[in-house]
């Protein structure tokens, strides 16, 4: 009694699952490209992940809470490992919607691909386009970045302020006393009149010369 009902149900899966057929979907993997040395060998427990994943993805879409890893089937693999595959609605005896596939596929892809160590370049569904990695979570809060960058030019400009200021006030103080140097320099110069020298007259002290005093003068006191 085994042999016809298993023979009825390979009948079945052999006209639900095969290429072209309706709502069937083909996939092809690049494990040796993706892994190298690494690479593991595509045997019965790769496909059991498989169609486990395609199970996990369909009870993920709304009324297809009840799908089981039996309702995927698989069909014409090679070694090159690509295959066929549908999903099936048992009550019905037909293959679900290739819209509702897709759409679980879609909204799983990274899941598949991370079971099989696997991306969308190395785990193709043909049929179906490759979704874009969900953005990263940023280490670091962008305000925390803005902040820090206005922050710096805030100093950078606050320490040029106080360089310029300092700069001009050297600048300021270095003026009156290159004119007084000036009028020192000119206090200190000695005259030569008739082979004579003489010591200009000291407005500021209010001394004077001696070189325009008469002999009586110099010899009598005040």
């Amino acid at each position: 009694m085994l042999w016809p009902l298993f023979f009825l149900v390979t009948t079945i899966h052999a006209e639900l699952c095969h290429p072209d057929a309706e709502n069937a979907f083909k996939v092809r993997l690049s494990i040796r490209t993706a892994l190298g040395d690494k690479a593991y060998v595509w045997d019965t427990d790769e496909e059991y992940l498989f169609r486990a994943m395609v199970a996990f993805s369909m009870r993920k879409v709304p009324n297809r809470e009840t799908t089981e890893i039996s309702h995927v089937l698989l069909c014409n693999v090679t070694q090159r490992v690509s295959f066929w595959f549908v999903v099936t609605d048992p009550s019905k005896n037909h293959t679900l919607p290739a819209a509702e596939v897709q759409s679980a596929i879609r909204m799983n892809r990274n899941r598949i691909n991370s079971a099989f160590f696997l991306d969308d370049n190395t785990l193709e569904f043909l049929k179906i386009p490759a979704t874009l990695a969900p953005p990263t979570d940023a280490s670091v809060p962008v305000w925390i970045i803005v902040f820090g960058v206005i922050f710096c030019i805030v100093v950078v400009a606050i320490t040029l302020l106080v360089l310029s200021g300092i700069r001009q006030r050297r600048r300021n103080n270095k003026g009156p006393l290159g004119v007084e140097d000036a009028e020192d320099k000119c206090e200190n110069i000695i005259t030569i009149e008739n082979g004579i020298p003489c010591d200009p007259l000291d407005t500021k002290g209010g001394h004077i010369n001696d070189g325009f005093l008469t002999e009586d003068e110099r010899l009598t006191p005040l």
